[in-house]
């Protein structure tokens, strides 16, 4: 049975109005800029409700606005991927495969942040089998090579991520919100488990020559911006051997957060 937090975030969801994929096609952030949030599950509820009444609309796939995603990111023997953002080098990727669970489709992504803090993404379709292991897959690793520094000999998986997420847009369509919850880690290399509870990281992204509404909305609400990366959380909590301090004052901001402890199984 769903508890009394879970059930008041699915009634503010219902309450936001619906945006399709073809209508979300004209959501153009030429000159984006991404900032992230945390908070928790009680605190989305308010600001999901101030969405609905300043007009933004849920993105709906497969006829549901709070969607399943599972990640697999990989690295390198060394976690070359996870040093550089720990010692804050500022161009630095990742590589993931991304599955949409409600649609299926699935995708090898590649990651790369430059010196300006800008993010940009490169992906293709992969089919859904090769979630773990793309390495038979000639196109794939081309496309690896070509878009990345790295070959899929020298990478393996690393981390499994799962997570519901929320879209949401603003009525101007110069800004986009993603809302992930009941965030869920494995990884493979330790074969230890965690979750981060009711900790939900929100990803504002937004046209850098417009006003953003939900930046107020976030500002009400005492959420402010934060840099977290779930793989380097999700690493720094399930790997006790990796070196890790820069992210570790991260992990208490999020058990202050939520109210507690994060628990590694």
């Amino acid at each position: 049975m769903p508890g009394i937090s879970n059930i008041l975030l699915e009634k503010a969801v219902e309450a936001i109005g619906p945006i399709s994929l073809e209508e979300m096609d004209g959501v153009k952030l030429l000159n984006r800029i991404d900032t992230k949030y945390l908070t928790n599950e009680a605190g989305l509820v308010t600001v999901l409700e101030d969405a609905a009444a300043a007009g933004y609309r849920a993105l709906v796939v497969e006829g549901k606005k709070m969607s399943r995603y599972t990640s697999v990111y990989y690295d390198t023997e060394g976690l070359r991927m996870f040093m550089d953002h720990h010692n804050r080098r500022l161009v630095r990727q990742k590589v993931r495969t991304r599955t949409y669970v409600e649609s299926g489709e699935t995708y090898l992504e590649i990651k790369r942040k430059n010196n300006h803090g800008r993010t940009k993404k490169k992906r293709m379709v992969i089919p859904r089998a090769e979630l773990m292991d793309f390495g038979a897959d000639t196109k794939a690793c081309e496309f690896l090579a070509a878009k990345s520094w790295f070959t899929k000999d020298q990478l393996s998986p690393v981390l499994d991520t799962r997570f519901r997420r929320i879209t949401l847009v603003n009525p101007a369509l110069t800004e986009r919100l993603t809302i992930d919850t009941e965030l869920c880690f494995t990884n493979f290399r330790t074969g230890r488990e965690t979750d981060l509870q009711d900790a939900v990281i929100i990803e504002l992204k937004q046209d850098g020559r417009a006003r953003s509404q939900m930046k107020g909305i976030l500002l009400d609400h005492r959420i402010k911006p934060v840099r977290v990366s779930k793989y380097c959380i999700a690493e720094t909590l399930t790997d006790p051997c990796v070196k890790s301090g820069r992210f570790k004052v991260k992990v208490r901001t999020i058990e202050k957060t939520i109210g507690n402890k994060l628990i590694i199984r």
